[in-house]
């Protein structure tokens, strides 16, 4: 019997340095016996790889949730405004919410609609999908597809397919049925009371007019939370303004107002945090009006894209850092995931969570 070779042994058996006290074991849910949703969402912050990075994100949202101003010593410049305790108790963190038009063609639309619905969040920042498709779905419904169905028959067929899901072309001229006579009535407004609109003031408007509680944005009206959409004619309710504009030319839609709006709702805010599933637009809008007030203190990012094509939308947390978009030492995470699989887990461990909980307080409340 021969020695195993030292330089083998070295290399195989090499002894490790003590683990760190405060190390977190791996470990997995257990399934063998019965487990609740909730403890079964918080077993992912130890599952390892994305699963442990939504369960940073959890714990993230968690905490620009139940944050109040009441939690922070008064500075010695603090405004006269923020001195009552009663106010600072009140005074929340200032949650802006930015999604991917395909996101609200999803079963998305449902858990965001929660969110706006309950006053979850301060406000919206989306693309013109995001705006058109809330209200078409009103309209006519979206369906369930394949990623493989071929084009050129959807095309022949008046079938219009985003992902794995289809939409009727009918349902565009429905929406075109529907807006137009809005859209004559903003330039009536225009004309003859000045009025001037902006996108986030238009939107308000469909959303009053929409008068369905099944629509994201008839609830941003219903509780003043603003909608921004710096590219409002990048899809049909571009066309319908498009086609519009033939028909009753001269209405004029000022985009300088929302960005001062979003800008100063961030330079405002005495804590901030963003939720951002997806990139493009509604990505890098958010994040530089975080820019104004030196960066977000709380960012969570869901999304698949990668960073080395040097896009907004792949970079990690860390690149905005660098912008100023997120202050130094914030917390931050990016889940690498498609927002359909994973954000409604968010929202069930922290919004929907505290949603249910406060129901239950509620109806006990009322049996005593």
């Amino acid at each position: 019997m021969t020695d195993i070779p030292a330089t083998a042994a070295s290399a195989v058996l090499g002894k490790s340095e003590p683990v760190p006290e405060n190390s977190v074991p791996v470990q997995g849910p257990n399934f063998d016996k019965p487990i609740g949703l909730q403890e079964f969402l918080r077993s992912y912050a130890t599952i390892g790889f994305q699963a442990t990075s939504l369960g940073r994100a959890i714990d993230i949202v968690e905490k620009m949730r139940k944050w109040r101003l009441s939690d922070e010593p008064i500075s010695p410049d603090e405004s006269p405004d923020y001195l009552d305790p009663a106010v600072r108790a009140q005074t929340k963190c200032t949650i802006m919410l930015g999604y991917t038009s395909n996101l609200i063609s999803s079963g998305l639309r449902e858990v965001i609609l929660h969110l706006v619905k309950h006053k979850q969040i301060s406000c919206i920042v989306t693309t013109a999908g995001g705006i058109e498709e809330d209200f078409i779905k009103c309209l006519r419904k979206t369906y369930l597809g394949d990623w493989m169905m071929d084009g050129a028959t959807l095309r022949s067929k008046g079938m219009n397919r985003i992902g794995n899901l289809v939409v009727p072309n009918d349902n565009y001229c429905s929406f075109e049925d529907w807006v137009t006579p809005i859209l004559d009535q903003l330039l009536k407004e225009q004309k003859e009371d000045g009025v001037i609109w902006s996108p986030s003031s238009v939107i308000k408007r469909l959303g009053k007019e929409i008068a369905n509680e099944e629509s994201v944005y008839y609830w941003a009206y219903k509780n003043d939370i603003p909608v921004f959409c710096p590219a409002l004619t990048d899809g049909s309710l571009g066309d319908m303004i498009f086609f519009h504009s033939f028909r009753n030319p001269g209405l004029v839609i000022d985009i300088v107002s929302d960005i001062r709006a979003l800008n100063s709702m961030a330079m405002k805010a005495k804590k901030a945090g963003m939720i951002i599933l997806g990139g493009g637009v509604c990505k890098h809008q958010v994040a530089n009006a975080m820019l104004m007030r030196n960066g977000a203190d709380y960012s969570v990012y869901i999304n698949t894209g990668q960073e080395f094509d040097g896009s907004d939308s792949g970079a990690r947390p860390d690149e905005a850092v660098s912008w100023g978009k997120i202050r130094a030492g914030a917390e931050s995470v990016k889940v690498f995931a498609d927002a359909t699989l994973v954000f409604p887990m968010l929202v069930a461990a922290t919004f929907a969570k505290a949603h249910w909980e406060s129901q239950a307080k509620t109806a006990e409340d009322r049996i005593s």
